[in-house]
């Protein structure tokens, strides 16, 4: 990500939508998905040349998207727009960290959609393509509208290929993108949501131990897998318990009570999953 060359075309980019200069935005955005492009086709024949054939711990952590997701180009593109109005030494934010938020942003959903097309994965580069849109629309929206309050305008004295339709036409259009992203976000759950939901889910696990007075909670781990068959999500729980000193009942009916209350509750909860729970009851050494 130190290297990505993703940070100058996206400035660029924002400083042309809020200049409204159409030949300095044709060039970035021209600049920007041929630097996308590189860094998707890079990934891609390194995994073939690598002979990948399944998909890493990272590339599924990458696919695991948040439904907060989208205030991370948001704060990219308005701390950019800052390091570049403000002096360095006025400034809070340094060009450094501005390109590795930009970076942070854009090099993971590159890589994930090159390397998940390579292997066959179209699912993780689907995702890797929502992401990477809504970084761009966020990222151009806030830096736009962070040089314009500074007082960055169609016209100047020295500046006058600045149009004044352009703006707000390319503001509405990352505006639009956005929304769309969003509503297309919350409308396809779990696929979209599966960070923020199986930390929800995870809560309702511990809440259900704790609420069942048999066991004390070491560990839960929480998370969605995918079946063979496309659509059909599974909620993978493992729970680690430690028997209540006054419970009586044996281990494997602690871990059967405990199995059926979770799966009851995550079944309410209507996580759109089928949740597959396995419970280990964890026994003390004897004193």
């Amino acid at each position: 990500m130190l290297l990505a060359p993703f940070a100058g075309p996206a400035m660029n980019t924002a400083l042309a939508t809020a200049r409204g200069d159409l030949k300095l935005l044709g060039r970035s955005i021209l600049r920007y998905f041929a630097a996308l492009g590189v860094t998707i086709v890079t990934t891609g024949l390194l995994s073939l040349i690598l002979q990948q054939q399944n998909p890493t711990s990272l590339m599924i952590d990458g696919s695991q998207i948040s439904s907060v997701s989208v205030l991370i180009p948001l704060a990219a593109g308005a701390a950019g727009a800052l390091s570049l109005v403000q002096s360095d030494r006025s400034s809070l934010v340094s060009g450094a960290a501005t390109g590795m938020l930009v970076s942070a942003s854009l090099a993971p959903p590159a890589g994930l959609i090159g390397m998940g097309g390579a292997i066959g994965r179209w699912d993780l580069a689907l995702n890797g393509v929502f992401l990477l849109l809504l970084q761009l629309g966020g990222i151009n929206l806030a830096a736009a509208l962070m040089f314009r309050l500074f007082g960055l305008s169609t016209q100047g004295t020295r500046y006058v290929r600045g149009k004044r339709g352009v703006f707000p036409a390319a503001i509405g259009v990352s505006a639009i993108v956005l929304t769309a992203l969003i509503i297309w976000q919350f409308s396809n759950s779990p696929n979209l949501q599966r960070s923020s939901l199986s930390q929800l889910a995870n809560s309702q696990v511990q809440e259900v131990v704790k609420q069942s007075n048999l066991a004390k909670l070491v560990e839960s781990n929480v998370r969605f897998t995918r079946a063979d068959n496309p659509g059909d999500d599974i909620l993978l729980c493992q729970v680690y318990v430690q028997r209540q000193a006054q419970v009586t009942r044996s281990a494997q009916q602690i871990r059967a009570d405990l199995t059926k209350a979770i799966q009851t509750r995550l079944l309410k909860e209507d996580f759109n999953a089928t949740p597959l729970v396995d419970v280990t009851v964890l026994e003390a050494p004897p004193i």
